[in-house]
């Protein structure tokens, strides 16, 4: 396996993300583009990077905060967030950054790429599905799925997954609803898996421990996790018949 830690900047600004690929394999491949949790690029979505690498594709945890930007609580972390989504053209300046990265680089076959983002990365890789950018799938974990982006049939050029708890309180089934509604009359080709009883962050295994610390519903779910990771590698590999 061969990992690295790449630099690069947008609007002058530095940016690190987390490359991961298996260098036993010959040829070019498709890549995951991988956007971190409110928290920031941490272990989690580099070990996700390092999982995804391992099926065989070119993983690359892109960082939307700067270069050792990241928080250790709520409050820092939804200030990071907003942050971010608030700064105009921020979300898509580095996120379309790391979409160049990844399509230049030598592993890969230019092209065939998707994004897996988690719960704020989620939610980020939904809204580039939106925008049109040339993405051949998006996976959504525990992400939020409103959006002030107006979509029309034509306009979402990836296919989507979208995996969410059945007991999220940030996500209630009134916004699942509207998704579905959403990508419906858009005539989006999407999924959206729903685990009863699961709660937001359940695709992390620290996610219970943080949310009993901070007093938030956050909660790791095993099976949840495992069948919705399986069921993204299943999608990749259909989409891009690999």
């Amino acid at each position: 396996m061969h990992t690295e830690e790449i630099q690069y900047t947008v609007d002058g600004e530095s940016f690190t993300g987390y490359l991961a690929y298996d260098e036993t394999i010959e040829g070019k491949r498709p890549a995951i583009l991988l956007v971190h949790e409110w928290w920031g690029l941490n272990d989690f979505t580099r070990e996700e990077a390092e999982r995804l690498a391992a099926e065989g594709f070119t993983a690359f945890a892109l960082d939307m905060y700067g270069t050792g930007v990241g928080a250790d609580n709520p409050g820092d972390a939804a200030d990071l967030m907003n942050k971010t989504l608030e700064t105009e053209g921020a979300p898509l300046k580095r996120f379309q950054a790391a979409l160049d990265l990844i399509n230049n680089h030598e592993t890969v076959e230019a092209g065939e790429v998707a994004a897996q983002g988690y719960c704020f990365g989620g939610a980020v890789a939904l809204t580039m599905a939106r925008l049109g950018l040339p993405l051949k799938g998006v996976v959504s974990f525990h992400g939020a799925l409103e959006t002030e982006v107006k979509i029309k049939p034509g306009d979402v050029k990836a296919q989507i997954q979208v995996y969410t708890g059945g007991d999220d309180d940030m996500i209630p089934a009134e916004q699942v609803a509207n998704f579905v509604q959403e990508m419906q009359s858009a005539g989006v080709r999407f999924d959206v898996i729903s685990y009863p009883g699961a709660k937001h962050g359940f695709t992390n295994p620290a996610a219970t421990a943080r949310g009993e610390k901070f007093g938030i519903p956050l909660a790791y779910n095993e099976d949840a996790a495992n069948d919705a990771y399986e069921g993204a590698v299943a999608f990749y590999n259909k989409i891009f018949d690999f």
